[in-house]
């Protein structure tokens, strides 16, 4: 067996001095800082209250978030409250406590909050402006008192909330980016799913179209993840769950 050259056994030792001479520092790791956001989804059968978080790390200048926890408010849609708007703000009392109990309280002036109403408030918006505006007061009465930033309460047309939906399947399909094998975000190889939904009345599909720098009419244009992307949706009225049971039930009855 050949021994190490003696040369090399020296400078190792050498080394070794060196290193355990040499004074060393700890340098600091920056803690990512979490921030929180607060969506009120007002549907037309229920409002739900979601908290999601995220850090300050960013994928092509948009945020990476996750949800943390949801809670749906007592009762019907706030349509339903049409003729008593000064409830409004009673029946969301629970859902905001207990958010301010989950987001840590040196957070809540700068946590945002936003609400969204869909198809049962633009239906009354269209049948009643008049009560859907004292609704919309009342709302916003009662969401500026909680200790969060209010942003607005605002009824989301057909294609926004479409295009909405379309940006939440992508997300959990990480068609926008994804986390490689050392845990980094990467641009997803993968193309857009498009999405369908079904109402009560009707029917709607949600794509992405390809090529061109305009949004197509009713459509929208979003800037998610470093890309562009336009957004349509196609419209089928008449085939929604009622057409479809009452489809079903003359089926059967036949």
């Amino acid at each position: 067996r050949e021994l190490l050259p003696p040369w090399l056994v020296i400078v190792a030792g050498l080394t070794g001095i060196v290193l355990l001479c040499v004074s060393t520092k700890d340098v600091p790791v920056t803690a990512l800082r979490t921030k929180y956001g607060i969506v009120l989804d007002a549907g037309p059968s229920q409002t739900i209250l979601f908290i999601y978080q995220w850090t300050t790390t960013k994928a092509n200048k948009t945020g990476v978030i996750r949800e943390c926890s949801s809670c749906p408010v007592q009762g019907l849609g706030i349509s339903n409250s049409s003729d008593s708007p000064q409830k409004v703000g009673k029946i969301l009392e629970q859902c905001l406590s207990r958010a301010q109990e989950e987001i840590p309280a040196e957070q809540h002036s700068e946590t945002p909050l936003y609400l969204g109403a869909t198809a049962s408030m633009r239906q009354l918006n269209l049948t009643h402006p008049t009560l859907t505006e004292g609704l919309l007061a009342a709302l916003t009465v009662a969401l500026k008192s909680s200790p969060f930033d209010f942003q607005g309460a605002q009824i989301l047309s057909s294609p926004h909330e479409e295009a909405f939906n379309w940006v939440a399947v992508n997300y959990v399909l990480e068609n926008f980016f994804k986390y490689d094998w050392r845990g980094q975000l990467v641009p997803s190889r993968k193309g857009m799913a498009g999405v369908l939904s079904v109402g009560r009345t009707s029917a709607q599909l949600t794509s992405k179209m390809e090529g061109g720098n305009q949004a197509p009419k009713e459509g929208v244009r979003l800037e998610l993840y470093g890309q562009t992307h336009n957004v349509y949706t196609h419209h089928c009225p008449c085939h929604g769950t009622d057409q479809l049971r009452s489809r079903l039930l003359s089926m059967l009855i036949q």
